[in-house]
């Protein structure tokens, strides 16, 4: 809903805007590359999104009915969410791929798309739960129109509950990972691993990674499932989920050294904390079962699933709306991934480092504006079309997604609660250029014209729009 602003603020907007051309002379408006809004596919659980060589992102995931596979492409991350989607495959009528179909996902191997899935027997009762590891593979070059057909059953050690598989290549070798229960084990699933001779047969013998026991691990059900594997800054990290599959769902890591035996399990480090969990401050809940890829820009993007709410009736399993959601994945001074929060609904956030001072960043502290570098969430603000006109954004921390920054006359900017005043809507309205030099942006205020955002003294304050304090760096 827009609010009409007073004259005088819509005086001074349009001034503003007018005045857009002479602040960016040497650079024009940002032209808006496609933004991934979350959530990026609703009903998508267990989700996968997969960039391949032909330059296709491709995104699979559970569907409520637990019935089919289904598969989409886009060129961009954000398409995914309106992207056609194909129907691989269906259980069967009858025997043990009648019942539920699960966590599937796609990869190349040996020049074939294979897609991996749990599926289990119809008929009710325990018996639906009889869940094993299966694979269908594609007949030609493209997975969206190829022919798809049963490959076969994971050979797996034990004749047991198993899920949740992944493949990846390690110094020239290709593995396995998947999750089981291991029988004399009281636990309803630990991860495994171990080198894949074939898709669907191992090459040797499987080490067990972990078991979960630590107290967020055990929450519900006892669970180590859904590992996802990513290579950076010397390790191995494998994320994995833990917990009942409701708000208490979350991601646990391992960590091992890149040139390590990764079929040693005593190279694999578990951290003793979550590495991410439920966050009521942005209403996402039971974040989990992930997957890693990159965006345009070849940034690292964490995907996983989420609820916008705790509360669930019933059975989790059955619960539609674990939507797939996606975000960026920073790291840490030691090179360890910082998963922060689930960033909550609406585009995906970005931080602002100062250009003349990068370790001060936009930031907040509660609902006080800072310059610093806190937490990796009091730092993230989202970008929303503003009210004063369509050049016209907003900011807003992501922690409080009800209040926006605000610029007064006497050049103080604050984080305020959104009243829907006219007043409100003219101080929260900026203008974003990008600035000639790559990599910065500027805000410039609508309410005060001339003057933009920018680092005063190690505070956030109103400065001189063409003024190098107003640069930020965009990330």
């Amino acid at each position: 809903m827009n609010f009409p602003l007073s004259r005088r603020g819509f005086i001074a907007s349009t001034a503003a805007l007018s005045a857009a051309p002479t602040i960016a002379r040497a650079a024009q408006p940002a032209q808006p590359a496609p933004i991934p809004v979350n959530p990026l596919v609703r009903q998508r659980a267990d989700a996968q999104v997969f960039r391949h060589e032909d330059g296709f992102y491709y995104l699979t995931g559970s569907v409520p009915e637990y019935d089919r596979l289904v598969l989409r492409r886009s060129k961009t991350l954000a398409g995914l969410a309106t992207a056609p989607e194909a129907v691989l495959w269906r259980h069967e009528r009858t025997g043990p791929l009648s019942g539920f179909i699960w966590a599937p996902e796609l990869h190349r191997i040996d020049g074939q798309w294979i897609m991996y899935f749990a599926a289990g027997p119809s008929g009710g009762g325990e018996d639906v739960f009889r869940i094993r590891t299966y694979a269908i593979v594609c007949d030609g070059p493209d997975p969206m129109t190829g022919e798809w057909q049963l490959l076969g059953q994971f050979q797996a050690p034990w004749d047991s509950f198993n899920l949740d598989s992944t493949s990846f290549v390690h110094r020239g070798k290709r593995y396995f990972a998947w999750a089981q229960r291991e029988p004399g084990i009281e636990t309803n699933s630990n991860l495994y691993i171990a080198p894949l001779e074939s898709p669907l047969k191992l090459a040797g013998k499987a080490t067990r990674l972990s078991i979960p026991t630590l107290d967020w691990e055990i929450r519900g059900y006892k669970v180590n499932e859904a590992p996802a594997v990513l290579h950076r800054n010397g390790r191995l990290f494998m994320t994995y989920s833990a917990s009942a599959t409701d708000a208490r769902y979350c991601l646990g890591l391992l960590t091992a050294p890149e040139d390590a035996d990764i079929m040693d399990s005593n190279i694999w480090v578990k951290s003793e904390a979550p590495a991410f969990t439920s966050c009521k401050e942005t209403s996402v809940y039971g974040p989990g079962h992930n997957s890693f890829t990159v965006d345009e820009k070849g940034r690292d993007i964490l995907v996983y699933h989420g609820r916008d709410y705790a509360a669930i009736k019933g059975d989790p399993l059955f619960n539609p709306d674990r939507h797939t959601r996606v975000q960026r994945l920073y790291y840490k001074a030691d090179g360890t991934p910082d998963f922060g929060v689930p960033v909550g609904n609406g585009p995906l956030p970005e931080r602002f480092a100062s250009a003349v001072s990068p370790r001060h960043m936009l930031a907040h502290d509660g609902a006080r504006l800072i310059a610093g570098n806190p937490s990796l969430p009091a730092t993230q603000f989202r970008q929303t079309p503003g009210r004063a006109g369509p050049q016209s954004v907003m900011l807003s921390p992501i922690l409080l997604p009800d209040h926006y920054l605000v610029a007064a006359r006497d050049g103080s900017v604050a984080l305020v609660k959104d009243d829907r005043s006219a007043d409100f809507a003219m101080r929260s309205q900026f203008v974003r250029f990008t600035d000639a030099r790559p990599g910065t942006v500027r805000f410039v205020s609508i309410a005060v014209p001339g003057k933009a955002l920018g680092l005063v003294d190690g505070q956030i304050r109103l400065t001189l729009s063409r003024d190098a304090t107003a640069r930020w760096i965009a990330d």
